[in-house]
């Protein structure tokens, strides 16, 4: 039989040997390491991955249909969304996600929440709580289960602070209020489903920077949202280069094959089938000439 020492010693070393988990975030920072797998790069002191600003700054011109193809022949099938009501539509919304998840409220599960946040030093309001931790380049995306009505994650005063901390958007499976205000807001663009003067109440946070699901997509703290005309693609940091790269090629043909059309140089069916040798090696000479890294791969 172990002696009250050696157990409590015992009990210790477990308790070392186990992550530390944050009382309200629900995954540790080992857990989102674990659970990005893929991703080999840089990272915040939580796990969540940091995308460099060159690779977004390079998605600032990838569509849907762009973005699809690649995530498809990955295997990643359920990363888009559409359907959204965009608030100071304009530039392309492109960052780094901070994902937060709200539930029904439940009284007994809520009075912990709250009494962690207390002991955590989280100020204010639970919505309140995940927009401290934003940094610049961050999306803020809530998982609000579709609530409209008293589903307004934020008015114009905590969309002044989302864009203050990060100089950029929101995404919201939910709604807003104070749009009115919220559109003076320059540069501070939002997906939501809908929008209520209500004010948010009867639910709870229980995550953040925790898998979260947008409608169809499974999205993940460190993906990358690219917002345009047609909805929301979240993209997993590790193919985040890899569709920057695959779409900048896109266009490089595109504008190759135009420049050749225009001068004659191939028809229209000498364009559009595969090319031959030399066809690539004309275009590998122009990207040369321009300076760009990227290459075709001569067959």
């Amino acid at each position: 039989m172990l002696t009250s020492t050696a157990a409590l010693l015992i009990s210790l070393a477990l308790s070392l040997a186990m992550p530390a988990y944050a009382q309200l975030d629900l995954f540790s920072k080992e857990q989102r390491v674990e659970f990005t797998p893929d991703w080999h790069g840089d990272r915040f002191a939580d796990g969540r991955p940091n995308v460099p600003d060159s690779v977004l700054s390079r998605l600032k011109d990838v569509t849907a249909d762009e973005a699809w193809d690649v995530l498809q022949d990955a295997g990643f099938k359920n990363q888009f969304q559409g359907g959204w009501k965009v608030i100071n539509p304009g530039e392309r919304l492109v960052g780094r996600v901070v994902t937060a998840v709200f539930m029904p409220q439940r009284p007994d599960v809520d009075s912990v929440i709250r009494a962690n946040g207390k002991k955590e030093n989280r100020i204010g309001d639970e919505n309140s709580w995940i927009i401290d931790i934003l940094k610049p380049g961050d999306v803020l995306v809530v998982d609000l289960f579709g609530k409209i009505r008293y589903g307004t994650i934020v008015g114009d005063n905590l969309s002044t602070a989302i864009y203050t901390k990060s100089h950029n958007g929101l995404i919201v499976d939910g709604a807003v209020r104070d749009v009115t205000g919220i559109q003076e807001i320059r540069g501070f663009q939002v997906y939501t489903r809908g929008v209520d003067p209500s004010a948010l109440e009867h639910v709870m946070l229980t995550g953040i920077n925790v898998p979260i699901r947008i409608g169809d997509a499974t999205v993940m703290p460190g993906d990358v949202a690219i917002g345009d005309p047609e909805g929301v693609t979240f993209v997993p940091p590790q193919l985040a280069a890899k569709v920057a790269d695959d779409t900048e090629m896109d266009h490089l043909v595109d504008q190759w094959g135009h420049m050749m059309l225009r001068e004659g140089k191939y028809t229209p069916g000498e364009i559009d089938a595969t090319w031959t040798p030399k066809m690539i090696q004309q275009f590998n000479t122009w990207l040369e000439k321009k300076g760009s890294k990227l290459r075709m791969p001569e067959k």
